[in-house]
């Protein structure tokens, strides 16, 4: 599943892959939608459904991840309304086991996100996650989505990487498919991104994983690299 002696990084998706991607759905389809109501006074399930309708069209963009876009767009504080529920943020089962076998066996391990730097740091704050990394970059800070192809050119040049010996570990198809055709040699797909959700079906292009434990056993076996030792 993993060429795991092939690789010296593994770019790795924070929302649905090392954490739970249940606390962005609540607050996107459940928390939000009622918050928003009840500012503006209006029906609840029809403000639902236009907002959902609303922010949906916006996905695979830069805004969709935006806090800034939709505080604007919106006249709320999105990151104060996100703060409200932030008990709802977690690991994903073996997540830190992981990153903890990544450092060991000298990987550099690299989370490549979507969120936006005040999400992101509410979800470190919350975590700790930024002390089981090497580096941490935020798509914000590169102008781009990491479903746009100038992503990975601009990533390259703040975060030098060589395609052939990095992993792209992500719960996202389309970001996948972008890494995939950006020259990343290997990807991974997270089935069960959100812990309230049912699984996905497997991709047909690439390999996929429930839970990290499938891909322990075998990232055990690997001998350290002696330059990260």
């Amino acid at each position: 599943m993993v060429d795991w002696s092939s690789l010296d990084t593994v770019f790795l998706d924070m929302d649905g892959t090392l954490l739970d991607l249940h606390f962005d759905t609540h607050f996107w389809l459940e928390h939000l939608p009622r918050r928003y109501a009840e500012h503006y006074q209006l029906d609840p399930e029809q403000t639902r459904d236009s907002l959902v309708n609303m922010i949906l069209s916006e996905r695979g963009t830069l805004n969709w991840y935006c806090t800034d876009y939709w505080s604007e767009r919106l006249s709320l504080d999105i990151p104060s309304l996100k703060a409200e529920v932030g008990d709802r943020i977690g690991y994903r089962p073996h997540a830190t086991d992981f990153l903890q076998t990544l450092r060991r066996k000298g990987l550099r391990s690299v989370i490549v996100t979507n969120c936006h730097p005040d999400p992101l740091a509410l979800k470190l704050e919350r975590t700790g996650l930024d002390a089981h990394v090497d580096g941490i970059i935020s798509s914000h800070d590169l102008g781009k989505a990491k479903e746009e192809p100038g992503f990975w050119q601009d990533l390259a040049r703040g975060t030098p990487y060589h395609h052939e010996r990095t992993l792209m570990v992500d719960d996202s198809f389309p970001v996948l498919e972008s890494a995939r055709n950006a020259g990343i040699r290997q990807c991974l797909a997270i089935l069960s991104p959100d812990s309230r959700h049912p699984a996905r079906e497997q991709h047909p292009e690439f390999p996929g994983i429930h839970h990290f434990d499938e891909i322990l056993p075998d990232l055990n076996r690997l001998q350290p690299l002696p330059s990260r030792v």
